[in-house]
């Protein structure tokens, strides 16, 4: 009997699974993969080359090697998993940022997934993303709608880039844009992909407001492209685990930096305003 071919959305999801086993282990060889996800050694070099070709692993003489501290940031379902307590925490305190109203642009980032979820505990919105995961999350609210640019599909990010999103962009005006970052060191944000990191930027250029939402444990980290500062942002809100020198960086380069406590209950945020800055509090 010949064997059924894989989906589409089967093949990514497969290929998701592989890029989470190498994360988990740092190295596996080829024909390790092959036979724990059932295929042939050739499909599974198609699959690391394929996720090799957007820098999400390395492969080199029959074996597949992590990303160093970037691989967990573009599994989706590894960050999904991650710094839970965090980013409840970090939604709780933009939540209380946010204008009642209004038009919202969100990344793919997951930290904003629970804020997403959370929308209708401040008010009804206009969401524009290009995360099908945001998008997911925001249609199931009853007071928001979402918009969901088109563009080259990535299956590993569960969302859209390239110059399709980057033009649409270029045709919206929104009050807030709420993004986060793979990576943060000395102020400066990073992502391993060229394209995400020009969407990033496009979605900056494309509001009136900007808040950067990250947790502690992107400090320190380092990607291959930059995308701005953060004194682009006009609030950064992360947790207290922040290490002490990009503490002192972010205070001296953004108008507001709110740190929340992470613990039972509802966190509050200890918000520390600079004085070189006007403090963000929405167009409305």
């Amino acid at each position: 009997m010949a064997r059924a071919r894989t989906t589409t959305a089967g093949l990514e999801e497969r290929r998701r699974a592989v890029l989470a086993r190498v994360a988990e282990k740092g190295e596996m060889g080829i024909a390790e993969l092959a036979e724990e996800f059932g295929v042939s050694v050739m499909t599974m070099h198609r699959d690391l080359d394929a996720l090799a070709s957007g820098a999400l692993l390395r492969k080199s003489r029959g074996r597949a090697a992590a990303v160093a501290a970037v691989t967990m940031e573009v599994a989706p379902e590894l960050r999904r998993r991650t710094r839970l307590a965090e980013k409840e925490a970090i939604a709780e305190a933009a939540l209380r940022e946010l204008p009642t109203r209004g038009v919202i642009l969100m990344d793919d980032s997951t930290t904003l997934f629970p804020l997403a979820r959370r929308l209708d505990e401040r008010g009804g919105y206009t969401v524009v993303t290009n995360s099908v995961g945001v998008a997911r999350l925001v249609a199931a609210t009853e007071h928001s709608e979402v918009i969901l640019l088109g563009g080259d599909y990535n299956g590993v990010f569960d969302s859209t880039t390239g110059p399709e999103v980057t033009r649409a962009l270029q045709r919206i005006r929104a009050d807030v844009a709420l993004m986060s970052a793979v990576a943060v060191t000395a102020g400066r944000l990073y992502h391993p992909i060229q394209g995400y990191a020009a969407v990033k930027e496009a979605m900056l250029d494309a509001a009136q407001g900007h808040l950067l939402l990250v947790d502690s444990s992107k400090f320190g980290r380092h990607a291959p492209f930059s995308h701005r500062d953060v004194s682009a942002y006009d609030a950064v809100i992360t947790d207290s685990g922040v290490p002490r020198d990009e503490e002192r960086t972010l205070r001296k380069l953004v108008a507001r930096l709110l740190l929340v406590e992470v613990g039972h209950g509802r966190p509050a945020p200890l918000t520390t305003t600079g004085s070189h800055r006007a403090s963000y509090r929405g167009p409305y």
